[in-house]
């Protein structure tokens, strides 16, 4: 079997589970090639090695290739992207911890991009499920419900990225 499928739910503050998850599926050999929604992983099978996966998030792709030419000189290797977030690898030596953002500041900035793409999106919601409610029918009763616990879970990840922010900005 060269190839493996897993499920995994990763929230947009456990980015740093997410980066365990990655480099524990490389430590046995399977290295990430992608994601996609909702959650599904996929590695192909190969030497178990000494890797490290951070994770970064870029919603403005206009300055995309500088942005990768970044990483790539760090001598991070672009894997992957799901959505606005990308995926980078690099081996590390025995003992070393690779890190994309060395200091909590960095990580501030990072969360503050997450949630800011949020935010402006976060004013269409309410007006759509305003819209649904107004609709009659089984039919649109489901979808309002459905879009209802997607406005609870959008405002949920919105607190929890707040809050570690906060946690982060303690630790300056």
């Amino acid at each position: 079997m060269d190839k493996l499928k897993q499920f995994r739910v990763f929230w947009v503050w456990m980015d740093d589970k997410e980066e365990t998850y990655l480099r524990g599926m490389a430590l046995q050999g399977w290295h990430f090639v992608s994601v996609t929604l909702p959650g599904n992983y996929t590695f192909k099978k190969g030497k178990p090695s000494n890797d490290f996966y951070r994770l970064d998030f870029l919603s403005n792709y206009s300055d995309k290739a500088n942005y990768l030419q970044l990483f790539e000189d760090a001598g991070w290797r672009h894997v992957g992207e799901y959505g606005s977030w990308h995926y980078f690898r690099k081996t590390a030596e025995e003992g070393e911890v690779l890190e994309i953002f060395t200091d909590n500041e960095s990580k501030v900035k990072k969360y503050s991009r997450v949630l800011l793409f949020l935010i402006i999106f976060l004013p269409i919601y309410p007006i759509m499920l305003t819209n649904l409610s107004k609709a009659e029918g089984l039919f649109y009763q489901i979808v309002t419900f459905i879009f209802f616990i997607f406005v609870v879970l959008y405002t949920y990840a919105m607190l929890m990225i707040i809050r570690r922010i906060g946690q982060l900005r303690k630790k300056l």
